[in-house]
């Protein structure tokens, strides 16, 4: 899952890749590859073999789609696990002249240009399996026009986990369910008056999940508001984001709103903390709900949770691309293995698809191929909120900066909600100007 900005030490593999690009013969301008004839996805590939780098936590991700087009084709296609910080050592490899075949990466346009896809990846856009995807997929994976990313799962849905035994104690029913961001406040002290539990559980020891009762009251920023800081017309200091960051320490943290212990909690601990009812509600994004599948049946989680869309002035649910949900294919200068690469995206989101969904249990990317049955009532909730979804700022931004780690400078007492805003400003600013953006 897509969760950070790259820091300082990938921004220089990154100016360390731009460099590797320029000056690699097999780095040609993307429309080299445009117009290509259409791909049989079942096509015999025998002897060809392809490599598909995968972070540490999703290397079994593609193994179904793997051995089914092994199995269909001939072809032989190996996982490689790059050791964690994904988003930072991928760039490194790449600027050392390595690169793969394949490889999942967060199809945003805050992430996508770190790995230089006008230089490096083939272009995807004609491909029969676009016209497929449903239309916030289809905004995903595109930079200036030009498609780089196969989406092959849905981006995280961003939403309230809830206990349901916590809400019933307190007495709220889902016609209570709030309607804003002030609303999701005052019901967590009804959670805090009438029951034991705490109303929310922070993961300030994870530092990561700290980004998402900000990200939620930035949803009524307008598109205007963010292509202007795209062109460094705007700002993160903006009163809207400062008073965000103050809202969040002010009527949740210092509100007495979260767990005690939110200065240490952790990502696996929200879980536990939830599933107990020891708090009523959890913000997080769907790997929250994958980490509840891998531990309960359906039925139990049915039971036990709900789930619910908030933003800062609807009940609008957010979407936060990661990545598992892009598949990019690169510049080898191998044609057979270029074309293999094409066949295997279109393996995957052609005759194997519903194969594949069902296997991994999760959402279709496709409306013409039906989510599996058995999820969970919180999965099959995220799946309607995601066409209205608003997308989190690593869907708007150019870059992505790391508020998670501000924001635990404000919650550890070192920075206040203006410095936190400016320091988020400062490395937005950095990075844009790095990446030669127009306007920095």
């Amino acid at each position: 899952m897509k969760r950070r900005a790259l820091p300082a030490l990938a921004l220089i593999c990154t100016l360390g890749l731009a460099a590797t690009a320029c000056s690699d013969p097999t780095a040609a301008d993307s429309t080299s590859d445009s117009g290509q004839s259409a791909v049989n996805p079942t096509a015999r590939l025998d002897g060809v073999k392809l490599t598909m780098w995968t972070a540490q936590n999703t290397v079994t991700a593609p193994k179904q789609v793997i051995d089914a087009f092994e199995k269909a084709t001939g072809a032989t296609v190996e996982t490689q696990a790059i050791p964690d910080l994904y988003e930072q050592n991928v760039p490194t490899k790449l600027a050392s002249g390595d690169r793969p075949d394949l490889m999942f990466w967060q199809p945003s346009i805050s992430t996508l240009p770190f790995v230089q896809p006008q230089q490096n990846l083939l272009t995807l856009d004609g491909e029969d399996w676009v016209s497929r995807l449903g239309d916030t997929e289809k905004s995903l994976g595109v930079i200036d026009g030009k498609r780089y990313a196969a989406i092959v799962t849905s981006p995280a849905m961003l939403g309230v986990y809830y206990n349901k035994d916590v809400f019933r104690q307190a007495g709220i029913a889902e016609k209570d369910f709030p309607q804003s961001y002030d609303d999701l406040l005052a019901l967590g002290h009804e959670v805090v008056d009438k029951t034991d539990a705490a109303a929310f559980y922070e993961a300030g020891g994870d530092k990561w999940p700290l980004q998402w009762q900000m990200q939620l009251q930035l949803t009524d920023l307008d598109k205007q508001w963010w292509e202007g800081l795209n062109e460094n017309k705007e700002k993160w200091t903006n009163p809207v984001v400062v008073g965000a960051i103050k809202k969040y320490k002010e009527k949740l943290l210092d509100a007495g709103l979260a767990q005690k212990n939110y200065r240490t909690g952790t990502f696996t601990g929200q879980a536990d903390a939830l599933w107990k009812g020891d708090v009523g509600m959890v913000l997080n994004v769907t790997s929250f709900q994958s980490q509840l599948q891998a531990k309960y049946s359906t039925a139990e989680i049915d039971e036990k949770i709900g789930w619910f869309p908030v933003a800062n002035s609807s009940a609008t649910g957010l979407y936060s691309p990661d990545q598992t949900n892009g598949v990019v294919a690169f510049k080898t200068g191998d044609e057979k293995r270029q074309n293999a690469a094409r066949q295997f995206m279109a393996f995957w989101l052609g005759p194997d698809y519903a194969d594949y969904i069902k296997t991994m249990k999760i959402p279709s990317v496709q409306p013409s191929v039906p989510t599996p049955g058995g999820l969970p009532q919180t999965s099959k909730a995220q799946v309607a909120a995601l066409p209205t979804a608003i997308g989190v700022f690593q869907a708007k931004a150019i870059v992505a900066p790391d508020t998670h780690l501000y924001l635990a400078d404000m919650i550890y007492g070192k920075k206040d909600a203006q410095q936190v805003a400016q320091a988020i400003q400062d490395q937005f600013a950095q990075v844009a100007k790095a990446q030669d953006a127009p306007g920095f």
